[in-house]
C-alpha cells in the first residue's frame, strides 16, 4: 500500500458525484484532510480482522465488498466504481465489520477518519442527502445479490454480472463491444462459482457469439443475447381467455 503526497491537491475529489456543489475552497479543505492512498490489485483495503474507523472514497480502480461464510463461500455484496464511498459505514448508520474490501484492478481512494466525516460530510446536507442515496441504492443491490445467489443458475449470475460491469464501467447503456477487464478467476469471485464454472460458461458463451474472450478481459458482442441469459426477462404475457 503507498501513500501518494501533496494532502492540498483536489484531484481525488474532482468528478465525485457526492461533492458536486462544492466550491474550490471546500474541494481544498476536504482534500487536506483525506490524504490519498494506492493499492494494487487484489490487494485489501480492510478485513473484519483489520477493521478500520476510516471513510473511503474511491476515486480511480474498482473495489468488490464480500462476505465469507463459515464453510468458507464467499458472498460479493457490492461492486464499487470511482466516485463512491464505502468503508466503516457504521460512521453513516450502516454496519460492515465483517466485510471484506478487496481491489479488483489498482486503486486509489481518498481516507477520512471518523472526525473528518462528521466536520465536513455528515454536517453538510448536500453531502449527506447524496450518501444517504448511495447507501440505500446499495441494500437494493445486496438484496439483489442474496436473491440471484438463492434462485440464479451460475450461467445467470454470470450474465448478470457481465451486463451490470459493462453498463457501469461505460456509464452507459449496455451495447455491443463493451470491454470488461478481468480474469475468469475474478468473475468467479464475483458471481459465487469456481474458476473451472465461469470458465466452461465463458467459453459456451464464446463459442455461441456472445463474448470475445482475451487474455484478463472479455468483450460483450451481442449485448442482447448476454441480457437474455440473465434470466431477468419478463414472462411471455398471456392472452385472455376467450380473446
Amino acid at each position: 500500500m503507498e501513500q501518494a503526497a501533496g494532502t492540498g491537491d483536489v484531484w481525488c475529489m474532482a468528478e465525485v458525484d457526492i461533492f458536486a456543489d462544492l466550491s474550490s475552497e471546500e474541494m481544498e479543505a476536504l482534500a487536506a484532510v483525506a490524504p490519498m492512498k494506492t493499492y494494487a490489485a487484489g490487494e485489501l483495503l480492510f478485513t473484519p480482522h483489520q477493521p478500520t474507523e476510516t471513510l473511503f472514497i474511491l476515486k480511480k480502480g474498482r473495489v468488490r465488498l464480500f462476505r465469507v461464510s463459515a464453510d468458507g463461500r464467499a458472498l460479493t455484496t457490492a461492486l464499487l466504481t470511482p466516485g463512491t464511498v464505502f468503508g466503516e459505514m457504521v460512521l453513516l448508520g450502516q454496519q460492515m465489520h465483517d466485510n471484506f474490501a478487496e481491489a479488483i484492478d489498482e486503486v486509489v481512494v481518498c481516507v477520512m477518519s471518523r472526525a473528518d466525516v462528521h466536520r465536513y460530510l455528515l454536517s453538510d446536507a448536500r453531502i449527506a442527502v447524496r450518501i444517504s442515496e448511495i447507501l440505500g441504492r446499495r441494500v437494493a443491490d445486496l438484496e439483489r445479490r442474496l436473491s440471484d445467489t438463492v434462485f440464479k443458475t451460475a450461467p445467470e449470475r454470470i450474465a448478470a454480472t457481465l451486463c451490470l460491469l459493462a453498463s457501469q464501467q461505460a456509464k452507459r447503456p449496455l451495447g455491443r463491444g463493451s470491454q470488461i477487464a478481468l480474469t475468469h478467476e475474478q468473475i468467479a469471485a464475483l458471481t459465487g462459482t469456481s474458476r473451472e464454472t465461469a470458465t466452461k460458461i465463458l467459453d459456451d458463451y464464446a463459442d455461441r457469439g456472445l463474448v470475445r474472450l482475451g487474455r484478463g478481459k472479455l468483450t460483450i458482442l451481442d449485448a442482447a443475447a448476454i441480457a437474455a441469459e440473465t434470466g431477468d426477462s419478463p414472462p411471455t404475457r398471456r392472452a385472455p381467455i376467450g380473446s
